[in-house]
């Protein structure tokens, strides 16, 4: 049993909006089959195969007198002239935007992205890091997450001894987020150094973002004004050096791109798929991701060549925006695959995904599972 498409979405379609509501049920029928097919395969369709697997009284003749009206509507196309026929991208948009039915995960679909996306003994990059991987390998796809900004007010922060030589330092900022390094230090310093350094750090950094503080905290140390031991002070000047490589502007987390060769059949194909890996190494990428995220209400669906994040990739996207616990938009996850994924599934599996990322945000890292409630059409 399948449920209407209901998530909230951009699409990019230049023809009508009212195309579906156009087309007679027998248009729409055979359409459905041609993407079905063409989602499946990959390949042209044909009157004959679509006769057989309509399993109706209708001829191959009639067929293809329905499949030339959709051609001439812009819908389908031939890539020779005796070939069968593919969605062309506007016809999937529409497919997309008026006739698609998604149904919801398998229970062990959830409870895959449920574990991976855990955040128990993980810091939140590193939840990030295996949402990616786990939904490039659920989705046969490219898996991407658009990392929140690492600018935050912290609420708190410690050193733990871990032993000769090195410490575990941890932040956690004031929406939960938790952030963890590990320093060298001189061997033989006393733990008391580091519950000093600890105790210095938090009079100073609690209620401020580290940007903010470092500067102060530093001319501090350097005239010597800071109430801290030697030592003491380079536990903070280590554990400062090392929170300094943070991502200010969020990070691009992209993983499973060979799964874009996978379906290259030709030349061309294969230069868009090596402009898209291109396209995601800059940082105009990240920038378009954000915006895409900060503007949508639900699940965005870009698809083809008039895809404004990768112009001419050939390839669409899928992204949802998750939100930290003060309901703001903080990055976005999602899916880059060909024109023909298989939306169905992708489109409720990253929508779970951004709902589990959230509710790790929201609850400081205790996950708590979204509700599993059906999609309704707005």
């Amino acid at each position: 049993m399948t449920t209407p498409l209901s998530i909230k979405r951009t699409l990019q379609a230049t023809g009508r909006p009212d195309a579906v509501a156009e087309l007679s049920q027998r248009s729409r029928d055979i359409f459905r089959h041609i993407v079905d097919a063409y989602v499946e395969t990959g390949e042209p369709v044909g009157s004959r195969t679509l006769s057989r697997r309509l399993g109706l009284s209708l001829s191959p003749a009639t067929i293809r007198n329905v499949m030339a009206d959709l051609e001439e509507a812009g819908l389908l196309y031939a890539r020779h002239t005796s070939a069968g026929r593919l969605p062309t991208e506007l016809g999937l948009r529409m497919f997309v935007d008026g006739l698609l039915e998604i149904g919801g995960l398998t229970e062990d679909e959830r409870q895959t992205i449920d574990s991976e996306c855990a955040a128990s003994g993980r810091s939140l990059p590193q939840v990030l890091e295996q949402a990616t991987q786990m939904l490039a390998g659920l989705s046969h796809c490219a898996g991407l997450v658009v990392a929140p900004k690492s600018a935050r007010p912290l609420k708190h922060i410690e050193f733990v001894h871990l032993g000769p030589g090195r410490a575990l330092a941890v932040l956690v900022t004031e929406d939960g987020i938790v952030e963890n390094r590990i320093l060298d230090l001189p061997i033989g310093l006393p733990p008391s150094s580091l519950i000093e350094a600890g105790n210095y750090l938090a009079a100073k950094l609690v209620g401020r973002t580290l940007d903010a503080a470092r500067a102060d905290i530093m001319a501090e140390i350097s005239s010597q004004r800071a109430e801290l031991d030697q030592l003491a002070a380079k536990v903070v000047e280590a554990g400062l050096a090392s929170w300094a490589g943070g991502n200010k502007d969020g990070a691009l987390i992209v993983r499973g791109q060979s799964r874009l060769l996978e379906d290259v059949k030709e030349i061309a194909d294969l230069e868009r798929v090596r402009a898209l890996f291109a396209a995601l190494e800059t940082k105009e990428s990240l920038a378009r991701l954000l915006e895409a995220a900060d503007r949508a209400e639900g699940i965005q669906i870009f698809i083809g060549a008039q895809n404004e994040l990768f112009s001419l990739s050939g390839c669409s996207v899928v992204i949802a925006p998750y939100r930290d616990s003060d309901e703001r938009i903080v990055g976005a996850v999602g899916v880059i695959g060909p024109t023909r994924v298989n939306y169905a599934r992708i489109i409720p599996m990253v929508d779970y995904t951004a709902k589990v990322i959230g509710r790790v945000l929201g609850t400081g890292g205790a996950l708590i599972r979204p509700s599993g409630d059906p999609i309704t059409r707005s």
